[in-house]
């Protein structure tokens, strides 16, 4: 039921992520969650019957399945270290969880192989309501499968809920609604040993106790689908508005920094050649590399006209002074220095615009007011 549009939001989500890895190729959260929706993406589409068959048919009965297997409890296995990778701490800690994360999907798809191989080659394309559950092989294949399904959804869903406690209110909600979706899947994996072992003394029964675990199955991966899809719609507003906001302070100090550059235009920080391609887009600055650069250079600017700063107004406070007055003052001192300087002459700096508090955004705060005092001396 949910199939089409969960490969749709792993595939948005693959391509979105990916991009932001190519920008930051060592980021270990971002790595295991870019393997994490490819592989899940690519499981769900094996899950399809006439993929599963279409492998089978290439190569040998049973292979599609244990394919699918394979990448699907890959894909989950990467989810639970996305999670792992979130949380602070040394990276030894981090290093045992993926040891035995790794050791356990190896055991398990070993595991998996065997009993595969162990099937008689005419029972190979078996499923759940099979009539050969006897089979030992058989058995063990869902058997074993079912239970890594029980640990992978249910440490997921003990991480999500872990790492909601400290996450934002609005990605609080989507991570609780993808933890109670993992749960249910937990209790739909858990079911599923239940019937095999059922059907072992009995080929095919229980058939209503199947028709509801499939039903609890698809309502679970609609709720995970819910919760990942309001937590990437919080993401996605939270990043346009930091675009918006960024870029719209990066313009805001456009009449400063074009003032200071033009004085100083050595402070104006190396601008890479623009690159087609995968470097292209690594390198591509953001809005907001673009404003800490700018307001840098804004910075650096006032650091170098402020000894002239201090000799048209050597009275005024020019750490507190009202942006109209250092406006009004660093008009003066653009005009009193000199086209070129002597490399020899000593002048001393002083601190201009101070802002109240200790952080950057107060800092941009105190710039932006100039720069619009600088615009309406000038408009």
């Amino acid at each position: 039921m949910f199939q089409v549009p969960l490969i749709t939001l792993l595939g948005i989500g693959a391509l979105w992520k990916g991009t932001d890895l190519v920008r930051a190729p060592h980021d270990r959260v971002l790595r295991c969650l870019v393997a994490s929706l490819v592989l899940l993406m690519a499981g769900e589409i094996l899950s399809f019957p006439e993929v599963n068959a279409a492998i089978d048919t290439a190569t040998a009965l049973g292979v599609g399945k244990v394919l699918f297997n394979g990448i699907y409890m890959s894909g989950l296995s990467a989810l639970v270290m996305v999670f792992v990778s979130t949380m602070r701490g040394a990276d030894a800690e981090y290093r045992r969880h993926r040891r035995i994360n790794t050791a356990l999907l190896t055991v398990v798809l070993a595991a998996l192989t065997v009993a595969m191989i162990a099937t008689p080659a005419g029972m190979r394309g078996h499923f759940l309501g099979t009539p050969h559950m006897a089979q030992p092989a058989i058995a063990t294949f869902y058997l074993v499968g079912n239970t890594y399904f029980v640990y992978a959804y249910l440490a997921s869903a003990l991480w999500a809920l872990r790492y909601a406690r400290r996450a934002s209110r609005n990605l609080r909600f989507g991570l609780l609604t993808m933890t109670l979706g993992l749960l249910g899947l937990t209790t739909t994996a858990i079911n599923r040993i239940v019937l095999v072992v059922l059907r072992i003394d009995e080929p095919g029964s229980h058939e209503t106790f199947n028709t509801v675990n499939w039903s609890l199955s698809n309502w679970a991966m609609g709720t995970v689908l819910v919760g990942i899809s309001y937590s990437a719609c919080t993401q996605l507003v939270t990043r346009v508005r930091s675009v918006v906001h960024h870029r719209r302070m990066y313009h805001e100090l456009a009449p400063l920094w074009t003032a200071l550059t033009a004085a100083y235009p050595e402070l104006v920080l190396h601008r890479p050649s623009a690159d087609s391609g995968w470097r292209g887009l690594r390198q591509r600055r953001t809005h907001e590399r673009r404003f800490y650069r700018r307001l840098i250079e804004c910075r650096d600017g006032l650091v170098c006209l402020s000894p002239y700063l201090t000799r048209v107004a050597p009275d005024a406070d020019l750490a507190r002074g009202p942006a109209e007055q250092l406006a009004r003052h660093i008009t003066e001192a653009l005009a009193l220095k000199p086209t070129t300087e002597s490399p020899h002459t000593e002048l001393p700096a002083v601190l201009v615009a101070s802002p109240a508090d200790n952080d950057l955004g107060a800092d941009a705060h105190e710039l932006i007011a100039i720069s619009h005092a600088l615009r309406e001396r000038t408009s």
